[in-house]
């Protein structure tokens, strides 16, 4: 009957192993919204960093994380870290600004987990001076993060951080 067990076991072990060998090797998690307010006032709330993080919904989840800002205030080498029990620690980095089109950025977590991404915000003017924000991530998807995108999948984990960070940037947006 132990042995039963074990092989059984073993099997669901190596089936589950083998599920996660199949997963993709990278992955994205995208959202947008429409902000009534023109593309140059949406994106310097986003390429400037003590700007991003008034809307930011991480920083938001702990105010208290304990920020460091390098490089200039806004624009390509603009960087900030952040360390915070809740969040972890990570730095974000500018590395591609098109005024009022797009910013691209480098986002290296350090802690809890060590994950190296590209962040990506595209502006595109819409109807009655409005501005169409996507907000997205792309990056790896080592075998570990496979195994425990079986259980949790990235789109459902930051997804709706990345709709509650579009809403709190129009609320903002939209007010000034």
């Amino acid at each position: 009957m132990i042995k039963i067990v074990a092989i059984v076991l073993l099997v669901a072990i190596l089936a589950v192993l083998g599920v996660a060998a199949t997963r993709p090797d990278s992955f994205r998690v995208e959202r947008s919204t429409t902000i009534a307010a023109p593309p140059d006032r949406v994106y310097a709330l986003i390429s400037d960093l003590r700007q991003f993080n008034t809307w930011n919904p991480f920083q938001r989840k702990e105010p208290t994380a304990k920020l460091t800002y390098t490089g200039p205030s806004a624009g390509i080498g603009a960087a900030y870290t952040w360390d915070g029990d809740k969040s972890g620690a990570g730095r974000m980095e500018i590395v591609e600004a098109l005024p009022a089109q797009r910013v691209g950025a480098r986002l290296d977590f350090m802690r809890p987990m060590e994950a190296h991404n590209r962040v990506e915000f595209s502006l595109q003017p819409h109807s009655g001076g409005g501005t169409r924000v996507t907000w997205a991530m792309t990056g790896p998807m080592p075998y570990v993060f496979k195994l425990f995108t079986l259980f949790s999948d990235m789109d459902t984990m930051v997804g709706s951080d990345f709709s509650a960070g579009l809403d709190n940037l129009k609320q903002i947006a939209e007010k000034s």
